[in-house]
């Protein structure tokens, strides 16, 4: 597809606003289209780690995004009743990945992602339809409400239930239930000092993280249901099922209001796709390969899909050869860890802590094998240098390794 101009993200995301910024600094025309009335995104906080991070570095804003982060302190792995399973280092996962893991809300993310284009370029409260995927003779087409657009490109960045990927793909079952929900909520805790930490228990999960600002970011799930919900209200939920747990988990629930907590069942891509790609049409993000949540890697996947999708937008066939192995592979880790974290039988649940506890004392370092391959990806194109300003004046230039240390960890 040699001399595109036109690109139309269908989706205002992270994955697609990325894709939009990638595609408009490769010096190609975008539009995006968001049915959304604003870009305010759904969700509480999102951790980037260091892959992300880098691919965020080729469009110049890893740094301000590192620099507005909260950066990943030393934390680890505890049972309800606060005993550690396991801990891990912010120092050691720099180390070994090349830069720290950070957390952020995802409206910041957004906006620096947002800032990144022409005014105009993204176009809320307009539904999309695609209407022809296109091939290499013809355009895509779009339709929208105020009319058509013709397309060079389509990137198909409409989420988990993406109508693109059944046009595309109208066999492919879609996602499936999981098999447990989830809640997220960013609260006000002033003064609060906690380790990060996830905590496990039977068929149950809480982890609570620092942000910046004297703001806490938690999130929970369990095995439920699909479609369940509270009988009053979500953060009596959450009390019921969580509030005996250990400190700060009391003191996260009792700062809450019922307003500040998100619940979403959890669904994921169970059979992956034949191709991420079909006629001029690339699928991105969730609507390719949605995952759970269990290696904070959904987000950040996304971010890799974009970038590397605008590294090879005159050959689609080559984006899917880059990007589907990986991200199936991925999503299947993230399963995995899943079925082992939600484990609910009693005896289950405690011969998963006596491993954990035990693999942690012989080989603490063992434990972060399991982002080998995942954080230490790179992008295929080099970062752009970073500058910055010194207390003095002065300015230097470095290529957005993130090294450093800080607090965080964990998207839900």
């Amino acid at each position: 597809m040699s001399g595109q101009s036109h690109a139309v993200v269908i989706g205002g995301g992270i994955g697609g606003l990325t894709a939009a910024a990638a595609l408009h600094r490769s010096g190609r025309r975008v539009t995006v289209l968001e049915r959304a009335a604003s870009l305010e995104p759904v969700g509480a906080a999102i951790s980037l780690s260091p892959n992300a991070l880098r691919a965020l570095d080729v469009l110049g804003i890893g740094d301000e995004i590192r620099d507005l982060a909260a950066w990943q302190g030393d934390g680890g792995l505890r049972t309800p009743g606060g005993r550690w399973l396991s801990r891990t280092s912010a120092a050691a996962v720099a180390e070994r990945f090349g830069g720290p893991l950070v957390l952020l809300h995802r409206a910041t993310l957004v906006a620096g992602l947002a800032a990144l284009l022409p005014p105009g370029t993204v176009r809320t409260g307009t539904p999309a339809h695609l209407a022809d995927p296109g091939d290499a003779r013809r355009p895509a087409r779009v339709t929208t409400p105020a009319g058509e657009l013709e397309a060079d490109l389509v990137v198909a960045a409409d989420g988990i239930h993406s109508a693109v990927r059944a046009a595309l793909f109208p066999h492919h079952p879609g996602p499936v239930y999981a098999g447990f929900t989830t809640w997220r909520l960013v609260v006000p805790l002033p003064g609060a000092e906690f380790a990060s930490h996830e905590t496990w228990g039977r068929g149950r999960l809480w982890g609570t993280h620092p942000l910046r600002g004297g703001q806490v970011y938690a999130y929970a799930a369990a095995t439920a249901p699909a479609g369940r919900h509270a009988a009053d209200d979500e953060r009596a939920e959450l009390v019921r099922r969580f509030g005996d747990w250990h400190a700060p988990i009391p003191a996260v629930l009792a700062a809450a209001h019922p307003r500040d907590v998100l619940r979403h069942d959890v669904h994921h891509i169970a059979e992956p796709l034949p191709a991420y790609h079909r006629g001029r049409v690339a699928l991105l993000g969730d609507a390719a390969h949605a995952m759970p949540p269990t290696l904070g890697q959904g987000g950040n996947q996304a971010v890799e899909d974009a970038v590397v999708l605008a590294h090879h937008a005159g050959d689609l066939a080559a984006y899917t050869a880059a990007r589907l192995p990986r991200t199936t592979a991925i999503a299947r880790q993230a399963v995995r860890i899943a079925r082992v974290a939600m484990v609910g039988g009693r005896a289950g649940t405690a011969l998963r802590d006596t491993a954990i506890a035990a693999l942690s004392r012989a080989r603490p370092a063992l434990l972060l094998r399991g982002f080998e391959g995942i954080a230490d990806w790179r992008p295929p194109q080099p970062p752009y240098a970073a500058v910055r300003t010194g207390a003095d004046g002065t300015t230097a230039t470095g290529t957005g390794t993130g090294t450093g240390t800080g607090t965080d960890t964990g998207e839900r």
